[in-house]
Order: C-alpha cells, then sequence, then structure tokens
C-alpha cells in the first residue's frame, strides 16, 4: 500500500515571518498548497481555483452543512474556508499538502486531522516581532498595538503544536521545517504498512521461491 503524503500546517502570531517561510518552503520541497475557499468577490487578476475557489454564499453554507471544511472563519462578513475533500484527497494519494493558516484554523484543523503535523513559528524575541510589525510600515500606532498585544497572547498557544520553530532567519527556519518534514516521513507508525510489506515479500523470497 503507497504511503499516505503528510498535511503540514504552518501557523504562528502576526509579524513572525510564516509567510516568508512557506514561499520559500514551496520552493525547496514538492508540496501541494492548499486553495482556501470564500465568498468574497475576486480581486482583479485573480482565477477561480488558483488564488480561491470563489463561492456564493448559499454554496459555502451548503458546504459548510455537509462538512466539507477543515475549518472557516467569518471576517468582515465573507467566510473563508479550507476544503477538506481537495486536502484529504492529494495526502492520501501520497502528496505531501502544506496549509498556512492563522492559529484559530489550526486548532480546528487539528481536531478534525490529528494526525497533521502543527509547526508554531515564533520571532526570535518580542522586540523582534515589535520591529517586523513596525518595519511592515502599514500600521498605525492603534493598529500596531492592537497587533502586539493580539501576538503575545497568540504565543501562549504554542503548547498545542508538534513543533516550534524560532525565525531567526528564513534559511534557518525553512532547514528546520524540512528537517521535521524528513524526520516524519521516517516515523513507524506511519510506515509500519510498508515495513510489514517488505517483510512478507522477504519471507516470500527466502522460503518460496
Amino acid at each position: 500500500m503507497d504511503k499516505k503524503g503528510l498535511l503540514i500546517v504552518i501557523s504562528g502570531p502576526s509579524g513572525a515571518g510564516k509567510g516568508t517561510i512557506c514561499k520559500e518552503l514551496i520552493k525547496q520541497e514538492e508540496l501541494w498548497v492548499s486553495v482556501s475557499a470564500t465568498t468574497r468577490s475576486p480581486r482583479k487578476g485573480e482565477e477561480d481555483g488558483v488564488n480561491y475557489y470563489f463561492l456564493n454564499k448559499e454554496d459555502f453554507k451548503q458546504k459548510i452543512k455537509e462538512d466539507d471544511f477543515l475549518e472557516y472563519a467569518e471576517v468582515y462578513g465573507n467566510y473563508y474556508g479550507t476544503p477538506k475533500s481537495k486536502v484529504l484527497e492529494k495526502v492520501h494519494n501520497g502528496n505531501n499538502v502544506i496549509l498556512e493558516i492563522d492559529i484559530q484554523g489550526a486548532l480546528k484543523v487539528k481536531e478534525k486531522y490529528p494526525e497533521g503535523i502543527f509547526v508554531f513559528v515564533l520571532p526570535p524575541s518580542m522586540e523582534e516581532l515589535k520591529k517586523r510589525i513596525i518595519n511592515r510600515g502599514s500600521e498605525t500606532e492603534e493598529s500596531f498595538m492592537t497587533r502586539f498585544k493580539s501576538a503575545y497572547r497568540e504565543i501562549n498557544y504554542v503548547s498545542k503544536y508538534n513543533y516550534a520553530v524560532v525565525n531567526d532567519t528564513v534559511e534557518d527556519a525553512v532547514t528546520k521545517i524540512r528537517n521535521i518534514i524528513s524526520a516524519e516521513n521516517c516515523r513507524v507508525d506511519r510506515i509500519k504498512e510498508s515495513i510489514l510489506e517488505s517483510k512478507e515479500e522477504f519471507i516470500h523470497e527466502q522460503f518460496y521461491d
């Protein structure tokens, strides 16, 4: 039997650099990127099935009833969600899937698919996190304080993850996550069926051929 792929969920507080890490990780690893569904209208240049799966609210709510999302949320009047069937189809076909998502969404995914690999990206320090948020140049003083306080609270969720990776540099963080993927691919509980098949083949060759 072919080995299932991994569902790798990356999240962390705003400003930790998880988006940059994921972009670099995708360049270096063979990963299928999960595409979210949304009820908001496409922006200029966005393609259905590439940037998002664009649904109307009736279709989205029907999919909620059918339990077709690993997680979903309503943000500013629009729904966003991670399609369960598409993600699990890829995983069961042996593909490694990466999902960059906020912390609340990641915890919902963990409830439905606990065998996923949950990686929490941390800043090297709260002072560095503060600098990264400020350097974005898009925050007012009020929005900065809101974002920083939220990030401070979110770090408390790290204990709910399998792994924590400190983002000192993107290169080092990506290397650590690639090492995590390699280690997970060698776990006995993930490859035991392949081990048993190899054992049976060996016995057959030794005693029956």
